[in-house]
């Protein structure tokens, strides 16, 4: 009797085990807040003299790039890693403290660098000279933030003109001179009746026009401002706010906005917010994530949690369903369509391991599949996708639709990586900048 009650109590403590380590696994994903590790440098003295703004022949001003479809106009790439790639510049102060995880993706305008970062109290944003790492300027304001996956910035900044555009996971929507870092005007979206969600706001600004639009939630779903004031323009929609940066598409000569919320893709008049047709696509937790990737009069897109992917033909008046599958399942990692077919990462985020396929746009059909190079994020130049893993190791290789053909590796081209390295490689005149929470890391490409 004795012995079996040993038995029940050694069961019933193995299976607490495994229910605390995998609760604490789950607790992790979806409120644990990434720890820095690694070499973290104080934010250096602004220097004497501040240089003036130039532009570049491959410049990459906002999410994705000139034309949000994650290509470079670099040509002329090294395409043999035999001996790894040059390192330009590398600094380690993008986040202060050791609990201000920042997840957001830098932006290059010549020799000018934006990307945001964080301390204990302050939302930041940093320019550093995109040709050599020197610092520039920085700016703060103060920010609550609540603390899962970090209090720092998710969404990419926007330069435009002599301007750039942050949006910070608390809802501040900033506007600062991009000579010199001068705060111009900052608004916050729960002003307007928006509610931040659960990973905090996300959704890259979007300039056009005289607008600059983010997603708030809630009774502001969709907002825009007047790029120059910071003033209300419109405000569109209730509901869950998503993941994903707004986008346009040219429907029939006329210049359409692209919504992914919460609840599915919504195309709204972008001169007034008004909604034109919505798609239903109620992802768990809300978690629409990914670019739609607009193709004449076609839209891709593709959510995680065995939602799938779906392609649409689009009209000012509706859409129609070209095909629906599981063929890819991205949760917050972009494909890239390059002639005709989509490459990209498809599984969750956790951890490294997924796969990386190619479909066809035009039927959804699935070309190949490779679980070679992990699971993380993928960028475009010059004929060849650049893929980085949640480790940090970088992986080159040519879209083929008959075929997986890895070119190259580097492995550890991020060091110190303890937790997932979520930021998406930017390719910028000739360089590549790797970012890792406080790392941000430029080698040459070409």
């Amino acid at each position: 009797m004795k012995k079996n009650v040993k038995i029940i109590l050694v069961i019933f403590s193995i299976v607490l085990i495994i229910g605390v380590y995998f609760g604490y696994q789950v607790y992790k994903i979806i409120a644990g807040s990434e720890p820095i590790s690694g070499k973290q440098d104080n934010i250096p003295v602004k220097i004497s003299s501040i240089p003036p703004i130039t532009k570049g022949n491959a410049d990459w001003p906002n999410w994705r790039g000139a034309n949000f479809e994650g290509k470079s106009a670099t040509k002329g790439i090294k395409t043999d890693w035999s001996n790894g790639l040059k390192l330009s510049w590398q600094v380690n102060y993008l986040c202060q403290d050791k609990s201000t995880a920042s997840w957001s993706a830098p932006v290059v305008q010549g020799n000018r660098l934006i990307v945001p970062g964080r301390d204990k109290t302050n939302d930041l944003v940093f320019c550093i000279n995109a040709d050599n790492g020197e610092f520039i300027w920085s700016g703060s304001y103060e920010a609550k933030a609540e603390s899962s996956h970090g209090p720092g910035s998710r969404a990419t900044p926007f330069i435009s003109d002599d301007r750039v555009y942050t949006f910070g996971r608390s809802g501040d929507l900033a506007c600062w001179q991009l000579l010199d870092g001068k705060l111009l005007w900052r608004k916050n979206v729960k002003d307007e009746g928006g509610v931040e969600p659960s990973w905090g706001f996300s959704t890259t600004p979007l300039v056009i026009d005289n607008k600059v639009i983010v997603q708030g939630g809630g009774y502001a779903l969709v907002v825009a401002y007047d790029k120059l004031t910071g003033d209300l323009l419109w405000k569109s929609l209730e509901g869950e706010v998503g993941y994903a940066a707004a986008i346009t598409m040219k429907i029939e000569d006329e210049v359409k906005l692209l919504i992914y919320h919460g609840k599915g893709l919504s195309c709204l008049n972008l001169s007034d917010g008004k909604m034109v047709w919505s798609v239903k696509w109620p992802t768990s937790y809300g978690v629409n994530a990914t670019t739609p990737i607009v193709d004449k009069d076609i839209i891709f897109h593709t959510s995680g949690y065995k939602m799938g992917c779906e392609a649409i033909k689009v009209t000012k008046n509706g859409y129609s369903v070209l095909w629906k599958n599981h063929a890819m399942e991205a949760q917050h990692s972009d494909p890239i369509l390059i002639d005709g077919y989509i490459y990209g990462y498809s599984g969750e985020s956790a951890r490294n391991s997924g796969k990386f396929k190619c479909i066809e746009l035009s039927t959804g059909k699935e070309m190949w599949s490779t679980d070679d190079i992990g699971q993380g994020t993928t960028t475009y130049a010059d004929g060849h996708l650049i893929c980085q893993d949640l480790k940090g190791n970088l992986f080159l290789v040519a879209p083929n639709p008959s075929g997986f053909k890895k070119i190259g590796e580097i492995k550890s081209a991020i060091k110190d990586v303890q937790n997932p390295a979520w930021t998406v490689p930017v390719i910028a005149n000739g360089r590549l900048y790797l970012r890792y929470l406080q790392q941000l890391v430029c080698y040459q490409l070409n």
